[in-house]
Parts: C-alpha cells; sequence; structure tokens
C-alpha cells in the first residue's frame, strides 16, 4: 500500500472547495469517468486578472480529490500569470508528497488548470498532436515524450505513474518503451 502524507489525508477527509461555481469565468475538464479519474475545474476570475475562487468536482482515488482541493487552494488569491507557472510537481509538493503511483492525479490539476485559463482566454486548446499510443487513455507520443523529457522518466512503470498511459491493456507498453529509449538516446 501507499504511504501518504499528512496533508494528503487532510485533504482528501476534508477536502476544500468542493463544488461549483455558477456563472464562473472558466471551466477547465480532464479525465473521464471511463478510465477512472475525472476533474471539473472552476474559476472565478476578477477584472484585474486575479482567481478570487476556485472550486473542483472530482471522480477518482484519495489522491485525485486530495491534489484537487490543494489546487484550488494554491490558485486562490494568484493572478494568472502566478497560476500559469504552477506544475504538477508544485502540486505535490504542497501535498508534502504523493506517491510516484499517484502523480498522475497532479497531472490531471495542471492539465484541468491549462484548459480553464485558455477558456478564460477565449483560447481553443490545440487538438492533440502526434499519434495515439495509449488508446486506453488516449494517450498521444508527443504527450508521452514530454512528459519522459520533463520528469526524467525512465521506464514504462514511470510513465503509467504520471499519464496512466500502459496502465490498461497493456498492448502500447511496447511503444512506450521505444519512446523512452529514444528520448534517453538524444540526451
Amino acid at each position: 500500500m501507499w504511504e501518504y502524507s499528512e496533508k494528503v489525508k487532510e485533504h482528501f477527509m476534508n477536502p476544500r472547495n468542493v463544488g461549483e461555481i455558477e456563472d464562473a469565468s472558466a471551466v477547465g475538464e480532464k479525465g473521464s469517468i471511463s478510465c477512472g479519474d475525472a476533474l471539473k475545474l472552476y474559476l472565478q476570475i476578477n477584472d484585474d486578472g486575479i482567481i478570487e475562487d476556485a472550486k473542483f468536482m472530482t471522480f477518482g482515488c484519495a489522491s485525485a480529490i486530495a491534489s484537487s482541493s490543494a489546487l484550488t487552494e494554491m490558485l486562490k488569491g494568484l493572478t494568472l500569470q502566478e497560476a500559469e507557472k504552477i506544475t504538477n510537481d508544485d502540486i505535490a509538493e504542497y501535498l508534502g508528497g504523493l506517491p510516484k503511483e499517484k502523480m498522475h492525479c497532479s497531472v490531471m490539476g495542471r492539465q484541468a488548470l491549462e484548459k480553464a485559463l485558455a477558456a478564460y482566454r477565449g483560447e481553443d486548446l490545440p487538438e492533440k498532436e502526434g499519434e495515439v499510443v495509449c488508446e486506453c487513455f488516449d494517450i498521444t507520443d508527443r504527450e508521452i515524450v514530454k512528459a519522459v523529457k520533463e520528469n526524467n522518466l525512465e521506464s514504462t512503470d514511470d510513465v503509467t505513474c504520471f499519464l496512466k498511459a500502459g496502465g490498461g491493456c497493456g498492448n502500447c507498453l511496447e511503444k512506450i518503451e521505444d519512446l523512452i529509449r529514444t528520448v534517453k538516446e538524444k540526451v
């Protein structure tokens, strides 16, 4: 079983900011109930570009709930520029760490935030670029390469922990290995 920090346990047992914001300035969604984790992030942004409120609705494990709760706490009072700089590692660090196998929960929070900020600006995030490698979780080769580079991932298990890619049927594990090898050879 995984070891959770006291802060993860606290945010899971007593999540902050659960719910919806009616007439939210921005909403970002990531994940899918069919794949096990889903997050809907609501932001209320004032005319000065300050996040006044943040709420969430999530379907997932303790780490997904804790990561979503932590993210909403981190966002309140930030400018949009400050919010853009939050990484999944920042969310995990705020919680006192997450088990390697649960890092995908903080990644989901970061991705929902990216979508919410893009929606607020009236921008469309580009369609997924690249070739879908993991059909179970709709993860592309570009997403895998980016995660490997940014997080120094070394194995298919690492990729599964960060993106869930390879965590379903397993048919993509060989392709994920090839992508990791290609990235490491270029370094």
